[in-house]
């Protein structure tokens, strides 16, 4: 039973959106970037 509420709580999980330009980011597991790939590369550091 408890497997059935972890799934439920991880596809309930809101999806991300750039701050940047808006788009919805795709993430992978154990990412924590903020921006979507596209805002990224134009950033200059």
């Amino acid at each position: 039973m408890q497997t059935k509420k972890t799934i439920e709580f991880f596809n309930n999980i809101p999806a991300k959106h750039c701050p940047e330009c808006g788009d919805h980011i795709v993430e992978h597991a154990e990412s924590y970037l903020m921006e979507c790939d596209r805002c990224l590369t134009k950033r200059e550091d």
